[in-house]
């Protein structure tokens, strides 16, 4: 936790642009956007990522991508915005303390989605099993 740069920049020991704060939620500019406007909502209490979070924390944060998410669309006359969270190293998380991207979208910006992979029925059927017995 003290070497986490979100809570130093929370603590006010590393400069940033920030849009919005509350006592709960910071957010602020990506220092290497998307598309200007890209923006890290980001609880201030720490934890790890998606599965470690509080949910009372996880809810906080949501209402506040909604409120700046608006907030960007109008400020940079976004077409668009994309949601994005990284959970795991797998998956692309590189600080460890929950932050949900929020990132401007325009058409032609060049900005590539993930492409789905053939799946069978059966499989899925497997898949949809294997979740619902794991979901409390």
């Amino acid at each position: 936790m003290q070497d986490c740069i979100f809570c130093k920049i929370i603590k006010g020991e590393i400069p940033s642009h920030k849009v919005y704060e509350d006592k709960d939620t910071v957010a602020i500019l990506d220092i290497r956007p998307i598309n200007a406007g890209h923006t890290l909502v980001v609880p201030k209490k720490h934890s790890t990522d998606l599965l470690d979070i509080d949910d009372e924390d996880l809810k906080k944060a949501i209402v506040v991508v909604k409120r700046v998410a608006k907030a960007i669309k109008e400020a940079v006359n976004a077409q668009g915005i994309n949601l994005g969270m990284n959970n795991g190293k797998a998956a692309g998380q590189l600080v460890f303390h929950p932050h949900l991207h929020v990132m401007p979208r325009f058409e032609n910006d060049g900005y590539k989605h993930w492409y789905g992979k053939d799946i069978s029925q059966e499989e899925l059927t497997k898949i949809a099993k294997k979740i619902k017995e794991k979901i409390n």
